[in-house]
């Protein structure tokens, strides 16, 4: 009994001496050990075993025993003075406690003291300031009723004075004497209920108002309206007037200047009457001839009497200008009938010049209420139509040399006073249009009639082909006319020229470059009984000859310019025209034009190279490859296609060296063309024996390696094929020699001819099998069980493609369409 107590105690006492591991860690890391007595995981046994892990060392028992007994001993005794050295710790704190709640109290006690005494003191300081602040307003309110009583006192006798000086006309000195009247009035607003101070501000007005009256009849008696002779210079009073109606109402400034104007300008209106002779568009010149000299006059004669900051020159040019506009605005209207071209553009550019003079001797701060629009520089522009002021002749040069592509330096900003005068030419400028109209048709014309006469470019195989030089001459007048029409208008006269200019890019593209494109037989009409009699008789399609080929190579060279250079037009026209008229101006129909004329061009030269390889593919289809006993060098219809290559290509490549993105799409269009057309002549090569397919799979090699160096043939340059390009040769001569692999191989086993076929034709179907069965010669008994293994074999198409597998049941193929087409040649030829 007393064993199974002591057990239970050890549990209860283990059970309670389990520390959370929490705990454990703090415990770890206050007090770090490597004792194993220490240690959360004790175990008594592994530590027994530690000390004596043999028989022989339970020889020093003794001696592990008494260790561990002192060890114990020290520990009760740590234990004991820890527990005893606790026994007052209670005490201690309650005391301490106390002591600090006594310092606490004290500490309030003295903060205390200290808020008493800071009120006391700010109380002192309060009755000390007090009568400081008395003194302090006091002092304020004296200064300022002495400066109010200076003022006054001022004020009243400066409205004595204004009163006695105007009624003596002493204009110098009430200039100054009123503006510092007006200044000191300024300090009485708040003072105006005061019936003395409103009275001097009465005084102020009404003499303001009287100067303004006496000011303007001094003006009207000086400079009278009715009559045509003037004094012969200004006075001195007049000019002082002028310095007080600066300080006047502005209104009364507007009066004089709008009289002295209108007075100055009353002998143009007389001598250039719409009735007089010299008051018509040929005569133009008088007329600002006139107002120079006017100025001129001003200058000398009263030059001195306005102030400088009115620029009275400037008024008197723009109302000048306000003037000759309503006056040519209504004679051209009366005299609608006789406006010429000619004489139109004369007075516009007078006119324009005009418009610079003014531009260059004035700022236009006069123009919209007196204040000047600060015109912003354009920011730099890459237009290749912008450039400096240049010659006609210059720009032709430019033209001619490449130079367009080149950006120019932006033009500098218009004049304010631009169209102030020449506004008025707008509504009379149909006629200026309709002669551009007129002459662009002529152009074309002449253009039409220096072909035919100079007849197609010389062959030029050393710099490429040629741009005609009709094309240049086309866009340098079409700049000329734009720089032209934009110095008129920007408005709606450049969108009518605009049109105009549409309509003849178009008839340019059709006659001249369209119109000239050599024409091939099967571009007119197709199928022909001439054309079917002399296949039969076994002559070749006519090809182009060397001039022709050049020719095409020129036409798209010049279209290729077209295209560009019409981009830049368009591009230009919009920078000349209004902002709001901007998204009228899109020439995207006459690029349009232009790329189908590049497009005819690469057609008719991917035709002529394709027609002269017909022959050698028919030779191929029907020699009799079941009789070829060995394989030798390449046969001759290879040789035929190469040599037609080599012929024609170089001629092309060195005609287009200055467009060679559309000579790397007459190579990719020639490869989309041949390699099809090569593919179905080699169905119709059947039977094929296996030496045969050999000699075959040789010529398609050939082919294959003379197509991939296509781009560079004939040339001593070597350099690569574009990658587009021989993607598509590789992809479709692959496929030709992927046709005669399977028909080179075996048919039996019949299951592995028919995976071979599937696996070396990604795009296999049941007809191109058929077909190669029929290369190989086998009968349609042998065919029919080969076509069912077939279908069976054929992966299962993904859902959602059956109905495209039903239409390319119903739509025929290119080798059907081909097919028919031959069936319906043989049926005609039999006919005949």
């Amino acid at each position: 009994m007393m064993e199974e107590e002591e057990l239970e105690f050890v549990e209860e006492l283990e059970a309670v001496l389990q520390l959370t591991p929490e705990v454990q860690l703090a415990i770890e890391q206050v007090f770090p050990s490597q004792d194993p007595l220490d240690q959360a995981d004790f175990n008594a046994v592994e530590y027994i075993n530690t000390l004596f892990p043999t028989e022989q060392s339970l020889a020093n028992i003794d001696d592990v025993v008494n260790k561990i007994r002192l060890k114990i001993r020290r520990l009760d005794d740590n234990i004991r003075t820890v527990v005893r050295g606790q026994t007052n710790v209670g005490q201690d704190g309650r005391q301490a406690l106390e002591e600090a709640q006594k310092a606490i109290q004290q500490l309030f006690g003295k903060i205390k003291d200290i808020k008493d005494k800071a009120e006391k003191s700010e109380q002192m300081v309060k009755e000390i300031t007090r009568d400081i602040k008395q003194l302090d307003h006091a002092k304020r309110h004296l200064t300022t009723s002495i400066t109010t009583l200076n003022h006054l006192h001022m004020l009243a006798g400066g409205v004595d004075s204004l009163e006695a000086m105007t009624r003596r006309r002493q204009y110098g000195e009430v200039a100054n004497l009123l503006q510092g009247v007006m200044n000191v009035l300024e300090h009485f607003h708040k003072y105006m209920g005061i019936p003395q101070i409103r009275q001097l501000s009465e005084r102020v007005k009404a003499a303001q108002t009287e100067l303004g009256q006496q000011i303007l009849a001094d003006f009207e008696e000086a400079f009278p309206s009715q009559g045509t002779k003037r004094p012969g210079g200004p006075s001195n009073v007049l000019r002082d007037a002028c310095l007080v109606a600066n300080i006047l109402d502005p209104r009364i400034k507007q009066e004089i200047i709008k009289k002295f104007i209108k007075q100055h300008l009353s002998e143009y209106l007389v001598l250039f009457q719409e009735n007089q002779d010299v008051a018509w568009l040929d005569k133009i010149d008088r007329r600002y001839a006139w107002v120079k000299r006017q100025l001129v006059d001003y200058e000398e004669k009263y030059g001195r009497m306005f102030p400088r900051e009115w620029c009275m020159t400037e008024r008197i040019s723009v109302e000048f200008c306000h003037v000759t506009r309503t006056e040519l605005s209504k004679i051209m209207r009366a005299r609608a009938k006789e406006i010429e071209v000619k004489l139109l553009l004369f007075a516009i550019q007078r006119t324009t010049n005009f418009e610079g003079f003014l531009a260059k001797r004035f700022s236009g701060c006069t123009l919209t209420d007196g204040t000047l629009k600060k015109l912003e520089s354009p920011p730099p522009s890459t237009n290749p139509f912008l450039e400096d002021e240049t010659t006609p002749e210059m720009e032709e040069l430019a033209l001619e040399k490449g130079e367009l592509e080149q950006p120019k330096k932006p033009k500098a900003p218009d004049n304010p006073f631009h169209g102030i005068v020449s506004k008025c030419f707008e509504p009379h400028l149909y006629v200026y249009i309709e002669s551009q109209d007129k002459n662009l048709s002529e152009l074309i014309d002449r253009f039409v009639a220096d072909f035919k006469a100079q007849g197609p470019p010389k062959p030029n195989t050393d710099e490429g082909g040629a741009v005609l030089p009709s094309c240049a001459d086309l866009f340098v007048y079409y700049k000329k006319c734009m720089v032209q029409c934009s110095q008129l208008s920007t408005g709606e006269p450049m969108i009518a020229l605009t049109t105009i200019f549409q309509k003849y890019l178009r008839e340019y593209a059709w006659k001249i470059l369209s119109g000239n494109l050599p024409k091939t037989s099967s571009s007119s009409g197709g199928l022909t009984i001439s054309s079917l009699l002399k296949e039969k008789e076994g002559s070749e399609v006519a090809r182009f000859t060397l001039e022709e080929l050049c020719l095409i190579c020129s036409i798209l060279s010049t279209a290729e310019y077209c295209l560009a250079t019409t981009q830049q037009l368009e591009e230009k026209l919009k920078e000349k025209v209004d902002v709001s008229l901007t998204e009228r101006i899109n020439l995207t129909g006459e690029m349009d034009t232009f790329s189908t004329v590049i497009s005819s061009s690469i057609q008719l030269l991917v035709q002529d190279l394709d027609a002269a390889c017909d022959p050698a593919l028919i030779a191929m289809s029907k020699m009799p490859w079941q009789n070829v006993e060995h394989v030798g060098d390449q046969s001759p219809y290879v040789t035929s296609v190469i040599l037609h290559i080599k012929q024609n290509v170089p001629i092309i490549r060195d005609n287009l060296a200055s467009t060679r993105k559309y000579f790397t799409q007459f190579c990719i269009k020639f490869a989309n063309s041949f390699i099809p057309k090569f593919i179905t002549h080699l169905f119709k090569c059947k039977p094929i024996s296996m030496v045969g397919a050999e000699q075959l799979l040789l010529d398609t090699h050939s082919l294959k390696m003379v197509l991939l160096d296509l781009p560079s043939i004939g040339s001593q340059v070597v350099r690569k094929a574009p990658a587009s390009y021989t993607k598509i040769v590789v992809k479709g001569m692959t496929r030709a020699e992927m046709i005669l692999k399977v028909v080179m191989a075996p048919h039996e086993p019949l299951v592995v001819f028919v995976d071979n076929y599937i696996k070396l034709l990604t795009d296999c179907n049941s007809e191109t099998f058929q077909k190669i069965l029929d290369m190989k010669g086998l009968k349609r008994s042998e065919q029919s069980s080969m076509l069912e293994l077939l279908r069976q074999r054929l992966p299962a198409p993904p859902s959602g493609t059956e109905g495209s597998s039903t239409l390319s049941l119903i739509a025929p193929t290119p080798e059907q369409e081909s097919s028919r087409i031959r069936k319906l040649e043989k049926l005609i030829k039999k006919r005949l």
